[in-house]
């Protein structure tokens, strides 16, 4: 008994276990935590990270805060400082206050730092948490400091990014889904020949997406990105087997065979047609796993698990259902929208040379758009990149930090750990150094602080401990300059060699520098994950189809729909967040090569059963055309429906460059591929086994000598 038939006789069982599993998984998915800061997945042997873990063991130190306080008394500062002060998780608060030593006359003290904490329409003081950036005691603090703060008071850094960035994705993944499903719903229920089975796909594929989300406990915590996406994405890229069952059910039905019959049929049909489609899907996810950049494996596993049980589904809870409800599924049948595509397969191979010289102009262009596309680090720009607006309770860190490079000109505060035994002399000397760079603000270091006129002894008990341990010292750097620019990041490598100069143990840590470290990392990141993203698939279609050169053919057709689709935002100026164009390019890769692999296995069949190669392209192109674009379609209207919803700027790009690479590479399968099949038909079929003379005449296949050398 083979495992359709397994299936189909246990379908009551199979309905009751994958129901049963949804609890665990539902308790699973709200267990997981999720990560809203995309610089924790650095790797860790990179020095800001290094630098990181340093700042938390030594001083206690995670995250900070710059708090702008504007037109407050300094009664007023003094009380809002000790309730920050007292606020849970805060390690410390660094204000005028603590700085200067009251038996010390104000003149005394450097102008600078004066200056630093205080001008005439404005105050600051820097908060320090006992957590990291995102931890979830930091965000609890930063959420109360907020409500301590008058409307005058603005709270700033990374924390209060992460925090508005939290309350602006929690309950979003739900909504996405929704527009996923209705929209995704309208297509399968126009484009496929039934108003009822769209359902039971969505139903089903709903089933694989609470399994995946609830089995990432184990991973312990997922990115925001992952659970924003993940869903949508499962979604979009296993609908195809739902479809490639439905439609291999029908024929086995049409061939005269009873409904148990026939979908044990159309399960063992379904598990060979979807091995070669889902391995290179995987492949695609599982490529991502090699970017050092840790948030590549995180969506990386994520999808490549959410690939492996769509499968597992199609092939079992999503055939159940359609026999349970059979009768139901038979009165809910009716005439697909979609036309007999006979005229346009006939059309395609007797002008494919037209589509080979459109294919061949079309490389410029995109090739120069992909390699003048806007990519961005900054995460404020990631976010708030939509064009939808957002609302100002979901924006605060905006407004902070709009008023700190207003009221103090400061856009990032770059940290430098260093030796405490750094000698008084060195330490303003360096500091000195630091601020003749351009775009420094001011340095807030205990030498910096204290000026010449100010012996270390002096150093008010408030900073010991907070600036200055027995082993290193933590001076702030504030810059005038954007995290991720150019100039930011000149400027932190002059920063590290002044630094080194005095101190070659001291590190630069911070924002700017794990931004920068950021840049370099993606940027080596993108060539290798694409370089084994292809290679992956090129082997795959290798071993699927027994071919050495339909691999090629089939790699160049869905690589131009790539740069194509992301070469068009060199030419609109879509700013790309540094993450999407190598998770585009290796999702796009692995799941629209499906696309070419149906047609290509459709095309070898018939020219392994002797027709032409005129009639074997036509078949292939009109049996495969259907089931490309119902794929495709449904997959844009998922992706593009949570890509117009959505407010945040990275899922919306995201959303958008997915749903446009489904149409592109729809219209690259449809219109190109039967094209290098006509004109490279002679090489394809000396090259693949099953078609060369020999394999053909021991199958016992005896075609015309006009059709072998067609």
């Amino acid at each position: 008994m083979g495992f359709g038939h397994k299936v189909v006789k246990s379908k009551f069982v199979i309905l009751v276990i994958s129901i049963l599993l949804l609890i665990p998984s539902a308790v699973g998915a709200a267990k997981t935590r999720v990560n809203y800061d995309m610089l924790t997945y650095l790797p860790d042997s990179m020095e800001t990270m290094k630098g990181q873990k340093m700042l938390s063991k030594e001083f206690g130190k995670g995250a900070f805060s710059i708090i702008v306080c504007e037109n407050m008394k300094t009664g007023e500062m003094r009380s809002l400082r000790n309730k920050i002060a007292d606020v849970k998780h805060v390690d410390s608060v660094l204000n005028m206050e603590d700085v200067i030593d009251p038996s010390v006359p104000m003149s005394v003290y450097p102008t600078e730092v004066q200056k630093a904490f205080k001008n005439k329409n404005a105050s600051m003081m820097v908060v320090f948490f006992d957590s990291d950036t995102s931890a979830e005691p930091t965000l609890n603090a930063v959420s109360q400091i907020r409500h301590l703060c008058t409307k005058d008071c603005y709270v700033s850094g990374m924390s209060a990014l992460v925090l508005d960035l939290k309350n602006m994705s929690e309950g979003q993944e739900a909504k996405y889904i929704a527009v996923a499903v209705i929209l995704s719903l309208i297509a399968m229920m126009l484009l496929l020949d039934s108003y009822v089975v769209p359902i039971f796909f969505l139903v089903s594929i709903g089933f694989a997406i609470l399994y995946n989300m609830g089995t990432n406990i184990f991973f312990g915590e997922i990115s925001y990105i992952t659970k924003a996406i993940a869903a949508v994405l499962q979604l979009g890229v296993t609908m195809d087997y739902s479809i490639f069952l439905w439609h291999s059910y029908t024929e086995q039905l049409d061939k005269g065979l009873d409904n148990d019959t026939a979908m044990a049929e159309a399960i063992n049909a379904t598990l060979v047609s979807v091995t070669g489609s889902s391995v290179t899907t995987i492949a695609g996810f599982l490529a991502l796993c090699f970017m050092t950049y840790e948030m590549g494996r995180d969506l990386g596993l994520v999808m490549a698990k959410g690939c492996l049980l769509g499968v597992i589904v199609s092939v079992t809870v999503l055939p159940s259902m359609l026999l349970c409800f059979q009768k139901l599924v038979r009165r809910t049948r009716h005439r697909s929208l979609l036309p007999d595509m006979k005229k346009l397969a006939d059309g395609l191979t007797k002008r494919y040379a037209i589509y080979i010289v459109i294919f061949a102009i079309l490389i410029i262009p995109a090739v120069y758009g992909y390699n003048n596309k806007t990519v961005v680090y900054d995460f404020t720009k990631m976010i708030t990149s939509s064009s939808k607006s957002l609302s100002k309770s979901d924006t605060q860190f905006l407004t902070a930090n709009k008023k700190l490079k207003e009221d103090f000109g400061i856009s990032t505060t770059h940290m430098i750990i260093a030796d405490s035994n750094l000698s008084g002399t060195d330490g303003r000397d360096m500091s000195e150094a630091i601020e003749a760079v351009p775009g420094v603000r001011n340095v807030l270091g205990v030498d910096a602080l204290l000026g010449p006129a100010i012996p270390r002894n002096m150093i008010p008990d408030t900073l010991e401990g907070q600036l200055i341990t027995q082993k290193h010292q933590l001076i702030l750097v504030n810059s005038s300059y954007a995290v991720s620019t150019d100039q930011c990041n000149q400027q932190i490598d002059r920063i590290n060699r002044i630094v080194h100069k005095y101190d070659k143990s001291a590190t630069v840590i911070g924002e700017g520098p794990a931004t920068k470290d950021l840049i370099q990392t993606t940027d080596r990141d993108f060539k290798v994950v694409s370089i084994l993203s292809m290679v992956a698939v090129f082997f795959i279609i290798f071993f699927v189809l027994k071919s050495a050169v339909l691999p090629f053919i089939l790699i160049a057709v869905i690589e131009l729909a790539i740069y194509i689709n992301l070469g068009i935002p060199g030419f609109t100026g879509l700013e790309l967040p540094f993450i999407v164009p190598v998770c585009i390019s290796t999702i796009q890769l692995g799941s629209t090569v499906d696309y070419a692999i149906l047609m290509s296995t459709r095309y070898k069949t018939e020219r392994m059963s002797g027709k032409s190669k005129h009639e074997s392209v036509e078949i292939a192109a009109r049996t495969s055309i259907p089931s490309i674009m119902v794929s495709a379609l449904c997959f844009f209207a998922a992706t593009f429906g949570v890509s117009i919803y959505s407010n945040i700027g990275i899922i919306s790009t995201f959303c958008q460059l997915m749903a446009r690479g489904a149409i592109i590479s729809m219209l690259m399968v449809i219109l190109v591929l039967p094209s290098f099949f006509m004109a490279f038909d002679g090489i394809i079929t000396r090259t693949t086994k099953g078609l060369r003379k020999k394999d053909l005449a021991k199958a016992g296949i005896h075609t015309e000598e006009k059709q072998v050398k067609e």
